[in-house]
């Protein structure tokens, strides 16, 4: 946000936790987004004691969104749309680039 806000970007926040995206959006996203596929989940503690396998998610644009619709709290954050485009802001200068 202060990256946006930054650049003087008219910016929606939208909270995952409150509001998660449906498989529609998330469809949306991974069609949309320029990262590999398998960047959106998150690779942390949860993802762990839920025991998943990284493999299963790598190319499977499917196994992303099912994961994600099940367990919304894995989603690799932030995400940023533009147009018909869309990356995770990490690290946060491929913000600048992508915002610019």
């Amino acid at each position: 946000m202060a990256v946006a806000k930054e650049l003087g970007v008219d910016y929606e926040v939208i909270v995952y936790i409150k509001t998660p995206p449906g498989e529609a959006e998330l469809t949306k996203i991974v069609e949309a987004l320029e990262d590999p596929v398998e960047d959106l989940v998150r690779k942390d503690s949860k993802f762990k004691k839920l025991e998943l396998d990284p493999d299963d998610y790598v190319d499977n644009p499917k196994a992303v969104v099912d994961i994600l619709v099940k367990h919304k709290q894995l989603l690799q954050r932030p995400v940023l749309i533009k147009g018909k485009k869309a990356i995770i802001g990490r690290p946060k200068v491929r913000i600048y680039d992508f915002l610019s």
